[in-house]
């Protein structure tokens, strides 16, 4: 008979399995135990940005938002019978992660509900930290390391995902009123919002995506260093995620940067395959000091 942590944990994978996409197949690499406590930490994001994304009273989205956080004190506001935060409560007891890290996530996706425009690339930076480079610092609590340089890393996994992310999500997020891309880059192209929300692909479209494309190629390309730092059995998640989003930042090349006419990501058997080799790959021994 399953406990009730157990149970817990399960609620967490289904919601992974049915929300996650790329992030799953990453996921599965893992040993159980640290591929359960990343499937708490991936549904208490989901929480988070679901009550940012869906249609409710802004005071409503910033009042379960303060609950959301309330809850990190695991003892308060129904966070002992929250099957979810149940979970994430054991996750971080056995991996010590950080509270103000998740913390932190929270403070993110609340940028969404005040900001739907950033003037600069550091001002896309903050946000795009606090929403993915602080998952990535968790998660590597969760993988095991030793090494200073794999925080460094992470953040940078993080960021390169989270800009693959806007620059995939363009036209969507266009629609519901929010520009990501740099204000300061549109001007630089001569590219005028007007133009990004009729979506309309020019030369200068062309050159500020590309732009884009390598700026967060470069922040994938420093993430990568992260796997040979965390333990051996979690190398190929990082790996995976590396390998997914590397691609969909080659797709938006190849389509000539036209993100409007579809959304360009990886079929499922690609991702299938993809995990695979890296799983493959990432059993290649190699000796690393490791803690956890």
């Amino acid at each position: 008979m399953a406990s009730d942590l157990d149970s817990a944990y399960e609620v967490c994978r289904q919601i992974a399995k049915t929300e996650a996409r790329n992030f799953y197949y990453a996921f599965r690499t893992l040993p159980p135990h640290r591929r359960r406590a990343i499937h708490a930490v991936y549904a208490f994001c989901r929480i988070c940005d679901d009550i940012v994304d869906e249609e409710r009273p802004l005071d409503e989205k910033r009042r379960l938002l303060a609950e959301t956080r309330d809850k990190l004190t695991w003892g308060r506001d129904g966070a002992e019978s929250d099957p979810v935060f149940i979970a994430l409560k054991d996750a971080a007891e056995t991996f010590a992660i950080p509270i103000p890290l998740l913390e932190e996530v929270i403070d993110g996706v609340e940028m969404d509900l005040t900001q739907n425009r950033y003037q600069s690339f550091e001002d896309l930076r903050d946000y795009c930290y606090k929403v993915a480079s602080t998952v990535g610092l968790i998660c590597i609590e969760i993988f095991g390391y030793s090494d200073p340089r794999a925080r460094e890393y992470a953040v940078d996994l993080g960021l390169g995902m989270q800009l693959t992310n806007i620059l995939r999500d363009v036209k969507e997020d266009a629609q519901i009123g929010r520009i990501y891309l740099p204000q300061d880059d549109l001007d630089s192209f001569d590219y005028p919002e007007s133009d990004l929300v009729r979506g309309k692909v020019n030369d200068a479209f062309r050159g500020l995506m590309a732009h884009q494309v390598q700026r967060a190629r470069t922040y994938i390309d420093s993430g990568r260093r992260l796997i040979p730092l965390v333990s051996p059995q979690a190398r190929a998640c990082p790996a995976v995620l590396a390998g997914v989003y590397g691609t969909i930042l080659d797709r938006i090349k190849a389509s000539g940067f036209d993100v409007y006419r579809k959304r360009i990501g990886l079929r499922t058997s690609e991702k299938i395959l993809l995990m695979a080799k890296l799983w493959l790959t990432s059993l290649i021994p190699e000796t690393v000091p490791l803690r956890k």
